[in-house]
């Protein structure tokens, strides 16, 4: 079973999205901010961190930069309304609104290599 670290400061969407990523067979951590992620991240136990951008004190995308830093094979897929210009440390970014089995979609084809 492929583990993965979801970060996102709306509840809603939090938890929605843990609920269906969950009943597709996968593990899920949630975490509520930024902060909060990296001290869970846990490169032996995470396949893969999906994330929002727009989060309060550090966004998504810097929080990418980080888990890259830890574990570069890591790949972060970001899933938001507001993607970031740079993109570097980000291996996908799947753009709101959109269904969420696109987001389905984009996990699977992430850690298929994995």
């Amino acid at each position: 079973m492929k583990t993965i670290l979801l970060v996102d400061d709306a509840d809603d969407c939090r938890v929605t999205t843990k609920w269906f990523l969950s009943n597709f067979g996968y593990a899920v951590d949630a975490a509520r901010n930024a902060e909060e992620a990296l001290a869970l991240f846990n490169p032996t136990i995470h396949d893969l961190v999906v994330t929002d951008n727009s989060m309060p004190g550090m966004t998504g995308v810097e929080m990418a930069h980080v888990i890259k830093l830890r574990s570069p094979s890591t790949p972060v897929l970001m899933y938001t309304g507001h993607p970031p210009d740079d993109r570097s440390c980000v291996n996908l970014v799947v753009q709101r609104p959109t269904h969420l089995l696109t987001l389905r979609d984009a996990a699977d084809s992430l850690l298929a290599d994995k």
